[in-house]
């Protein structure tokens, strides 16, 4: 097939089928384009390099996340934001890992934490952020571990795992806020 009746979006769609069949590490430009039956130069007419393809398929593992709408308090409201976000990632193998490096160079998904920082009605933005971020790289990190777990659940690494980590997660959540609300209180 021809490189130019590839759109972009054809191509972002072809790399997070291809991340949910192989994972990230075996994500390549060389294997994204063989699936598109091009040559992988035809690529790069649409994503400068794989940090930038990567970036795109993160904001788009992000706007998974389903919107929060008309939680109440705002307590509520950003922990449903948190567990949203945790089953966007969790929708795709690896989501966790990819949103994460993503955020961590700066190229993308700031949709992320924009969303939780605006689902904390305090006054004091910097004390926000810091929650929202706080919040963020909690879920993050859940998900992470738990999308290791099941991997090696997956090929038998080990047996027995416990893959559940929502009430862990829950819990964490609601330590931050109650410490934020605590703090706004004071």
């Amino acid at each position: 097939m021809n490189a130019s009746r590839h759109s972009k979006a054809d191509v972002l769609a072809a790399a997070m089928r291809l991340l949910d069949e192989v994972g990230l590490p075996d994500l390549t430009m060389r294997r994204l384009a063989t699936t598109l039956d091009v040559q992988p130069s035809a690529l790069y007419w649409h994503y400068a390099n794989k940090q930038s393809l990567l970036a795109e398929v993160s904001n788009a593992i992000v706007g998974f996340a389903k919107p929060v709408a008309g939680a109440s308090p705002w307590q509520e409201a950003t922990k449903l934001e948190a567990l949203a976000l945790r089953d966007a990632l969790l929708a795709f193998r690896d989501g966790a890992e990819v949103v994460s490096s993503t955020l961590a160079l700066g190229l993308g998904a700031d949709s992320a934490l924009e969303r939780l920082e605006a689902s904390i009605a305090i006054d004091d933005r910097l004390l926000a952020h810091a929650a929202a971020e706080s919040i963020l790289f909690l879920v993050l990190g859940q998900v992470w571990h738990e999308q290791q777990r099941m991997q090696a659940n997956s090929l038998g690494v080990v047996d027995n795992l416990d893959l559940s980590g929502t009430p862990n997660l829950e819990i964490g959540i609601q330590l931050i806020l109650n410490g934020l609300s605590a703090k706004v209180k004071a």
